[in-house]
């Protein structure tokens, strides 16, 4: 495969197959012209990480389709490597290279949802993992469908997924709740009849088709005879097999009847005519992220001076001084053990006003990844603040 070489190829640019080998790279006519705009508007060059980054911040805070393009486009040769190391694993699935590169690019938001961008590891390297992931994951489903008849299929599904799975086909409630309840009989009655053909998971002879109707008979608000019951479940089968593994287009596929028009020429355009570059900015900008630190270190400031004046002292202690907790322990005539607990409740009152505050202020959701990151930067800024106060000192 030929590495594209400049940033313009990098977001504009599609993989165009040859068979079941790389053939060669395809420029997108809108995002070419989207990219060109950008890089000229931009006074410095930039790398591929502050694109990547800076597309990704962008689609986070609209969900834009065509900075999910740009993104797409970007993430075209790590999908492609990361297909090549996954398929050998699954010789026994007969899937095309092509396919399975459509199965992993087509879920391209949802790796935009799971990746951060203000975290270390950057976007590329995230997808690669998650692409083998997807993949992995798509062809271990679709090796058991594939060797599953329809009453294996049944069998082996969770309620939780089959009702996933009608609920997805658009069906009525009252309707997903017939077939729930047939499929329930269906299990049921396939178990209890221990006939040597159940444990080949082949179709129910008629003695168990007999006492399945007979379950749903008794539990059903309509009487069903052993076809009918029968069709449902192979509606269910049907339901939980387009569902489990969906079929996957191409948005490159040409339109029924339209060879020079693709599906993908159908995706809504949603920009608002303002520059791309004016958004990072305004994400990026250097006063609006010292505002928020001067917000942190105000907040910081007031409720360290709410504290206990025995928590304050503690804090200097560890912080200014430098002194050890078996130090601060021997000073102040306590056991260790009540060193550490008193200042861990110190930090835990300072973590717990900056999370109120970051919920409030930011609207991000406490979560322990959440609370972990902010825990690290208010350790940060304890030993920073204590650091300037004992230098000051110092020079005094």
């Amino acid at each position: 495969m030929r590495s594209r070489q400049n940033i313009l190829e990098m977001f504009s640019t599609f993989l165009q197959f040859d068979g079941e080998r790389f053939g060669n790279w395809v420029y997108d006519g809108r995002l070419r012209r989207s990219m060109q705009n950008c890089l000229e508007q931009s006074t410095t060059k930039q790398s591929e990480n502050f694109w990547a980054i800076y597309w990704h911040k962008y689609w986070q805070k609209r969900c834009n389709s065509l900075a999910e393009e740009h993104l797409s486009a970007y993430l075209q040769e790590t999908c492609f490597w990361a297909v090549k190391r996954v398929m050998p694993q699954f010789s026994s699935v007969q899937s095309s290279l092509s396919d399975c590169f459509q199965i992993a690019i087509a879920e391209v938001p949802k790796i935009l949802k799971g990746c951060d961008p203000d975290q270390k590891a950057s976007l590329k390297s995230y997808s690669t993992v998650a692409f083998g992931n997807i993949l992995r994951d798509a062809l271990r489903q679709k090796k058991e469908i594939d060797f599953c008849n329809d009453w294996a299929l049944l069998l082996k599904l969770s309620r939780k997924r089959l009702q996933e799975a009608l609920q997805n086909a658009g069906l009525t409630e009252e309707i997903i709740a017939s077939y729930l309840l047939a499929w329930k009989c269906f299990t049921d009655g396939y178990i209890l009849s221990k006939s040597p053909k159940a444990r080949k998971l082949e179709k129910p002879d008629e003695p168990t088709w007999e006492a399945i109707t007979q379950l749903y008979n008794r539990e059903g608000k309509t009487q069903l005879n052993p076809q009918s019951l029968e069709k449902w479940l192979l509606a269910c089968a049907k339901y939980a097999r387009s569902y489990l593994y969906p079929v996957v287009s191409s948005l490159n596929t040409p339109k029924v009847g339209q060879q020079d028009s693709e599906l993908q020429d159908d995706l809504p355009d949603p920009t608002d005519g303002e520059s791309l570059l004016d958004n990072l900015i305004a994400v990026e900008a250097a006063e609006t992220q010292q505002n928020l630190q001067q917000e942190i270190h105000n907040l910081l400031i007031t409720t360290l001076a709410k504290l206990p004046a025995q928590s304050q002292q503690l804090l200097q202690l560890y912080y200014q001084q430098g002194l050890t907790q078996q130090q601060i322990a021997q000073q102040q005539e306590i056991q260790q053990y009540q060193v550490s607990r008193q200042l861990s409740k110190t930090r835990e009152a300072l973590l717990l006003a900056v999370s109120k505050w970051s919920q409030e202020k930011t609207h991000i959701s406490t979560t322990s990844i959440v609370v972990k990151h902010i825990s690290a930067v208010l350790e940060e800024w304890l030993q920073n603040y204590f650091g300037n106060l004992q230098s000051n000192s110092s020079k005094e």
